[in-house]
């Protein structure tokens, strides 16, 4: 999956692309109008984030080129205004989602998800070695049985299948659990967590193959 972000804050750049990347999709940026068409023009996105108010230029004006480029792409606006005008005419440009600034990272990224589902995008499920992840339901099936999972093991298990065959360190994981647990994750707690859910998907909790640990980096998803 391939993000477009538009947008002018360079912190917000760095953090957000850096946020999306651990999430599994590639990011390509621009903080000028022109550079953003001419990225539409010549690339293809699964979908884009559009602050309004750029460098030079607005993105209401990267919003109309990409409607021109590819009419399906879904694109979410993202910015400091919150004005109805604003909203109102992105979303009659074709915008299917708008966020204003200061956003809650877990939220940007649900509607993400979100809008990637409507557009027909986003695969429907997820696949970690026999366990299968139905996105639309929030449940998982191993060898066709259900898994009994609480919401802090499927989020887990959910960023363990995004990143099926890569790195996971365990900020990441922390990162993925965090509005579901409330608190900061310890060490030992996130050690818990990852046996329950190890003693639910794996054959052989004690040698486990889909959730394999990689000391002192963090923990390596099977397949």
């Amino acid at each position: 999956m391939r993000i477009l972000l538009v947008e002018d804050d360079a912190a917000i750049v760095r953090a957000l692309s850096e946020l999306l990347r651990t999430e599994g999709y590639e990011v390509a940026d621009a903080s000028r109008q022109d550079d953003a068409i001419r990225l539409v023009e010549r690339e293809r996105f699964d979908a884009a984030l559009l602050d309004v108010t750029l460098a030079q230029g607005t993105g209401f004006a990267v919003c109309a080129a990409a409607r021109e480029a590819a009419p399906d792409m879904p694109i979410i606006f993202l910015t400091a205004s919150d004005d109805e005008y604003s909203t109102v005419m992105g979303l009659d440009m074709g915008a299917v989602d708008y966020v204003a600034k200061p956003f809650r990272v877990r939220e940007l990224l649900s509607r993400i998800r979100a809008a990637l589902r409507r557009s027909g995008a986003a695969a429907q499920t997820l696949a970690l070695g026999p366990v299968e992840i139905d996105l639309a339901a929030a449940t998982a099936r191993k060898n066709g049985a259900d898994l009994e999972l609480s919401a802090l093991e499927y989020r887990l298990l959910l960023c363990f299948a995004q990143r099926a065959g890569r790195l996971v360190t365990r900020d990441a994981l922390r990162d993925a659990i965090w509005d579901d647990a409330g608190e900061y994750v310890s060490d030992n707690a996130l050690n818990v967590y990852i046996r329950r859910l190890r003693e639910k998907i794996e054959d052989d909790p004690s040698d486990p193959r889909l959730i394999v640990t990689v000391r002192g980096m963090g923990y390596k998803a099977g397949a």
